[in-house]
């Protein structure tokens, strides 16, 4: 196989790593290693709402509805996607949350990739 081409498939790939297909966190020589951007494919399933809020963002982050319905939160605002094809951006320093209303995936994309972001797995 060659070493700049990777084939795969979002869900299985997914699975592997909390949803990211591509970012700072895939080991150096894999092809997706990124410093530039991050892409997830997030699986959530109704319910499902992040644990904690990101504060002091450094990313600019796209994210697109594929299925379900999903409320993005905003400090004073929430945005719901709830249409196949529905997306919302925001930029540096927008600190942010989100809730499943329904069994729902997304295509993230940010930019760059950053450390530091991450939550510790829940006990």
């Amino acid at each position: 196989m060659d070493d700049n081409v990777y084939t795969g498939s979002a869900g299985p790939d997914a699975a592997l790593d909390r949803g990211w297909l591509l970012g700072h966190f895939k080991d150096a020589g894999d092809i997706r290693h990124s410093e530039a951007l991050e892409i997830k494919w997030g699986v959530h399933p109704r319910g499902e709402r992040r644990r904690q809020w990101v504060r002091g963002e450094e990313r600019t982050t796209f994210q697109i509805l594929v299925e379900g319905r999903f409320r993005v939160e905003f400090p004073g605002r929430s945005v719901v996607l709830a249409e196949r094809g529905d997306y919302v951006v925001w930029g540096r320093g927008v600190d942010h949350s989100w809730v499943a209303e329904e069994d729902s995936t997304l295509l993230t994309v940010r930019w760059p990739s950053v450390p530091g972001y991450a939550l510790p797995p829940q006990e």
